[in-house]
């Protein structure tokens, strides 16, 4: 499946009564990589939950290649191309790596278990260990991986490179540039590590308390010394 556009327009969301989201608009075309920047608590993950379909939707229209999936659960948007890696890393514990990525192949041939190895060459040698015997870093990787088995159109990562050792930051990245590069999927990228987000997106929105509050190119933000400081608390880029 090739990579599909994501349209939001309008979009407020959020959990039983509170709202968290607030009339969110974006576009990102086909192959392209968003960043989603923003101080903690601004409503970063609660966008990539409500388009992957696990928040409560009070107004607003999410498209997917075209398509209207606002009302369509998440199982549904899943089979038209979402894959959605959670901060949370949700790992079969009692799996081993290689079990948890059968889960990932949705009717593929076992055979297609190589590219999550050739993407992250760490999960081969660990194809045995359960996972919970697995680093942080590499439950990110096993995580990640077993969402790509997928194939999906569009992919949503939410702060992947949380508390990992900087090597395995630099290997989730290269990855995902890789990824990228394939032209094969459209990525949406929730990362506190501004530089390594900039460095990689195309496009970068940042939000504030629920809403867009600037929208542009990395180049364009690393710039903007008073939004860079204002909205994401930091003097300058290196």
């Amino acid at each position: 499946m090739p990579a599909l556009s994501l349209e939001v327009d309008n979009l407020s969301a959020g959990y039983g009564p509170t709202r968290v989201l607030e009339g969110i608009s974006l576009s990102v075309s086909a192959g392209a990589r968003l960043a989603v920047l923003g101080r903690n608590g601004m409503g970063k993950t609660t966008l990539l939950a409500t388009l992957a379909g696990q928040t409560r939707r009070y107004e607003g229209q999410i498209r997917l290649g075209g398509s209207d999936v606002s009302a369509a659960p998440g199982a549904t948007r899943a089979r038209k191309g979402l894959g959605y890696v959670p901060q949370t890393r949700c790992v079969f514990p009692t799996l081993t790596v290689e079990e948890n990525l059968f889960v990932g192949l949705k009717g593929r041939p076992k055979t297609a278990l190589e590219e999550a190895y050739t993407l992250f060459p760490r999960l081969k040698e660990r194809r045995r260990n359960l996972g919970n015997q697995l680093s942080g870093g590499e439950q990110q990787m096993l995580s990640t991986a077993r969402t790509i088995l997928g194939l999906p159109s569009v992919l949503l990562l939410d702060e992947p490179l949380e508390g990992l050792a900087p090597v395995i930051c630099e290997e989730l990245m290269v990855a995902f540039a890789d990824l990228a590069k394939k032209g094969d999927m459209t990525i949406l990228l929730v990362e506190q590590r501004i530089q390594s987000a900039l460095d990689f997106a195309d496009q970068v929105i940042i939000l504030e308390r629920g809403r867009v509050a600037w929208t542009g190119t990395p180049e364009a933000l690393a710039r903007d010394q008073q939004a860079l400081e204002r909205l994401l608390g930091v003097g300058g880029l290196h």
